[in-house]
C-alpha cells in the first residue's frame, strides 16, 4: 500500500493548531507523515506501522528526506505502541485505517492485513487515541461514508466527538465515496462541507490541484 487517493487526501486537508507532536497510525510507507512533517515545521512525528516490509520502506524514506530528524518508525501493533508508550501525548493524531468491516478478505496476506478489518479494531485503536490525546488535540480519520457512520457511534463511547466533516465526491454528480472526519475531546458544534476530486474523467477539480499543489510537482 503505497502512494494513494486516500493516503493525499488526508495528509492534505488535516490541519490543527500548530501541533508539537503527532502520531500517524499505519503509515504504511510512511507518505502521510512526511506530508504532515512538511506542513508542520516544529512537530515531532511518530509513525507507527504494523507491516514490517512498510516500515522498514517508511525507515528509509524518513532517513531519505529532508525531515528526518522529526520523524521516527515504530514498526509493531498500534494497541502494543499505546501500552508500551503510555506517558505519550500527541496534539494531532491521524490514520488511513483499513475499514472493510466483516467483508470478505482479499487473497493477498499484506492486503488483508492492509484493507481489512473489524469493530474491534476501531474500538481498540479510538480507545487508545481517547487515552493518548491532549485535552485540545485533535484526530483525523478518512473512511468509506458507510463506516464512518460506525466509526463516529464507537468514537461518542470513547469520549471522541466528531468537530468536522468533509464528504469527498469523485465528481459533483456523484455520490460521497469518502468521508474525512477531525474528532475531539471536546463535544463542539459540527462543521459540515464537501470535496470534489474530479471535474471531468481523468481531470482533477482546481480545489484538489490547488489542495496537492504544495506536495505534488505536476500541480
Amino acid at each position: 500500500m503505497k502512494i494513494n487517493t486516500d493516503g493525499v487526501l488526508l495528509g492534505t486537508i488535516t490541519h490543527a493548531d500548530a501541533p508539537q507532536t503527532v502520531l500517524d497510525i499505519g503509515t504504511g510507507t510512511g507518505v502521510i507523515a512526511l506530508m504532515l512533517a512538511q506542513k508542520f515545521a516544529n512537530a515531532q512525528i511518530h509513525a507507527v506501522e504494523i507491516d514490517d516490509t512498510a516500515a522498514k520502506t517508511a525507515g528509509r524514506n524518513f532517513q531519505q528526506s529532508i525531515f528526518n530528524d522529526r520523524l521516527t518508525i515504530y514498526a509493531g501493533d498500534i494497541s502494543a505502541f499505546f501500552e508500551e508508550h503510555p506517558e505519550n501525548k500527541y496534539e494531532l493524531v491521524v490514520s488511513n485505517p483499513p475499514f472493510y468491516i466483516n467483508s470478505l478478505k482479499s487473497p493477498g496476506a499484506k492486503k488483508v492485513l492492509a484493507k481489512h478489518t473489524d469493530v474491534n479494531f476501531f474500538e481498540r485503536l479510538l480507545k487508545g487515541v481517547s487515552d493518548h490525546l491532549t485535552p485540545n488535540g485533535c484526530c483525523w480519520l478518512i473512511l468509506p461514508a458507510n463506516i464512518a457512520e460506525i466509526v463516529i457511534e464507537l468514537a461518542v463511547h470513547c469520549n471522541l466527538h466528531p468537530q468536522e466533516l468533509i464528504k469527498i465526491y469523485s465528481y459533483t454528480y456523484s455520490d460521497a465515496h469518502r468521508v474525512i472526519i477531525c474528532f475531539g475531546l471536546g463535544d463542539n458544534s459540527l462543521l459540515l462541507s464537501n470535496f470534489t476530486i474530479y471535474k471531468a474523467a481523468g481531470v482533477y477539480s482546481e480545489e484538489y490541484q490547488k489542495l496537492l499543489q504544495p506536495y505534488f510537482i505536476a500541480f
